[in-house]
């Protein structure tokens, strides 16, 4: 590697997995986070790896952790409230930059808003780098390779498999604020471009291991890196299938979560229960209920007359592990300078395809039906 990786927010649960990751490759990492004393605790299970405090109430901070050159990792959430001190940093400072993030909101912002500044800068931003939304871009660009020109539609959805109870015991209390602080801010989709819409606008069927299941409409990466790759898209959409029976019931309560965005304090109510969610003590995802949950992502291709032209379904293992593998590896490329292009990159523009694929099959993702 020539570049240092620093992984900030490294005492998190994300973070710890994705240091141990860089571990087992045999990289050096520096890591960081705004508590010295769980730092220190980190560094001497490590072997005594180097340490840096920083906060995001201080971004000066932040900014000190790299120089260019260096790869910046971010698992600081809820992302849309804590994000964007580190990729601003990353960008004044020239250094790649990747997250785990799974907010759509900080999502769009991190294309529209920092990507045309880290192209100025020269360097590259590479967000939701992780179960959200990697496996929907690497699906949705398979089945678009093996489609061909004819293809213009991409639908991609996301499901667990362990049921309501493994999903409990499988969310963080990062997970927990994320979906609170986002739970009624707008979604998009693309539509010869983004378009703005409410979250759970849309409901659809995908077969699961054979059997219906449904899904809501959500924003993701997908919409704003898949038609990069594929200018003949004229329309992605991006589904969550996490809530079973409770589907429709959420796709009808969605109608009115624009006038209760609008209800004063409605907002900030949930953005506190997210920050209460975060403060309070509890224990890290069981991986055994993480493991249940399982990573699935099936995306399928269609023609302008509505004709399915093919469809990709991936499956895996525990969705945090495969986060912390990922931003590992990512961040392990990043540092040889291997990212190839610059500004706000979707996982495939990053790092190549056929190396993506490659990459999660490693983690344990694959084809399959």
């Amino acid at each position: 590697m020539s570049g240092r990786v620093v992984v900030f927010g490294a005492t998190g649960y994300t973070g710890r997995l994705t240091v141990g990751s860089l571990v087992e490759r045999g990289a050096q990492a520096t890591i960081a986070g705004r508590d010295e004393d769980r730092l220190r605790t980190l560094a001497a299970k490590l072997g005594g790896t180097r340490t840096a405090v920083a906060d995001v109430a201080r971004p000066a901070t932040v900014r000190a952790l790299v120089d260019r050159g260096d790869v910046l990792v971010s698992t600081v959430g809820p992302f849309t409230r804590l994000g964007d001190p580190a990729v601003a940093a990353a960008i004044e400072a020239g250094a790649w930059y990747l997250d785990s993030t799974g907010e759509p909101p900080f999502v769009r912002r991190v294309f529209e808003d920092f990507g045309p500044r880290a192209e100025a800068a020269g360097t590259a931003l590479v967000t939701a780098f992780g179960y959200d939304f990697v496996p929907g871009n690497l699906a949705g660009a398979l089945v678009l390779r093996e489609a061909g020109e004819q293809a213009t539609r991409v639908e991609v959805g996301y499901f667990s498999l362990g049921g309501p109870g493994a999903l409990r015991g499988a969310a963080s209390r990062g997970t927990r604020a994320s979906l609170a602080g986002v739970a009624l801010e707008p979604m998009f989709a693309w539509r010869d471009g983004i378009r703005e819409e409410r979250a759970a606008a849309r409901m659809r069927s995908f077969h699961v291991h054979g059997r219906p299941r449904e899904a809501l409409s959500i924003g993701g990466s997908e919409h704003f890196a898949l038609p990069r790759l594929f200018p003949g898209l004229r329309e992605v959409d991006v589904y969550l299938g996490w809530f079973g029976t409770a589907t429709r019931a959420l796709h009808t309560a969605s109608r009115v979560s624009p006038l209760l965005a609008r209800v004063p304090g409605v907002r900030a109510g949930l953005r506190a229960a997210g920050e209460r969610a975060m403060r309070r003590p509890g224990r890290d995802p069981d991986p055994a209920a993480g493991a249940r949950v399982g990573t699935y992502a099936v995306a399928a291709a269609f023609d302008g007359s509505g004709t399915q032209l093919g469809e990709v379904h991936l499956s895996g293992g525990d969705p945090y592990e495969l986060t912390g593998h990922l931003l590992a590896w990512g961040a392990v490329r990043a540092a040889a300078g291997d990212l190839p292009g610059t500004g706000a990159l979707g996982p495939v523009e990053a790092f190549g395809l056929n190396e993506l694929e490659a990459a999660c099959a490693e983690a344990g993702l694959i084809r399959s039906r």
